[in-house]
């Protein structure tokens, strides 16, 4: 932990495995941080950054991809095997997995539309899922290779990082 004031580290907490991805959250005042293996997401208290809180388990490989959807205390968790996990934030139970089109990285959740844009760099595609019925409602293509997303503060623009060609495309999001 470092305190961005003075950038002095703070404490260091040891992880059972290689970090991924990490999501805090201000309501519970935590952070979420994928573990690659072990598969799981292990919980620390932003109060008291001494440890770890509480761990859950991920029933697929290779946890990657991680984000929060604050109104429902949902994580979506993208990994390696293919496999969308969303779990309950609070609880840490399994609330629904879904097929990827393939091996994930980066994921953003798009809080105004109610989707989740997960890049999948084989076959160069980013899968969208509608977060309301955790339904795959598309995947757009990209390139093969493109695994790096951003996401547009105002959740109407989606940018794909192409590394093949050296461009970026940005996407624009309509109304469902």
């Amino acid at each position: 932990m470092v305190n961005l004031d003075d950038g002095v580290v703070q404490n260091e907490i040891g992880v059972p495995g290689q970090t991924r991805w990490t999501v805090y959250d201000p309501d519970a005042q935590v952070f979420y941080v994928n573990i690659a293996d072990p598969a799981q997401i292990v919980v620390v208290d932003a109060e008291r950054p001494v440890g770890i809180a509480r761990t859950f388990p991920v029933p697929a490989v290779g946890p990657h991809g991680l984000d929060l959807d604050l109104a429902t205390h949902r994580l979506f968790c993208a990994c390696d095997e293919g496999t969308l996990v969303t779990l309950d934030a609070q609880a840490g139970r399994i609330v629904s997995d879904k097929k990827l089109s393939g091996t994930p990285d980066v994921i953003f959740y798009n809080h105004h539309r109610e989707h989740l844009y997960v890049a999948v760099g084989d076959p160069g595609v980013i899968d969208v899922f509608d977060t309301s019925t955790m339904r795959k409602i598309g995947s757009v293509v990209t390139e093969k290779g493109a695994h790096t997303l951003a996401l547009a503060p105002g959740g109407d623009q989606v940018y794909a990082f192409l590394p093949e060609t050296h461009r970026a495309t940005i996407y624009q999001v309509r109304a469902s």
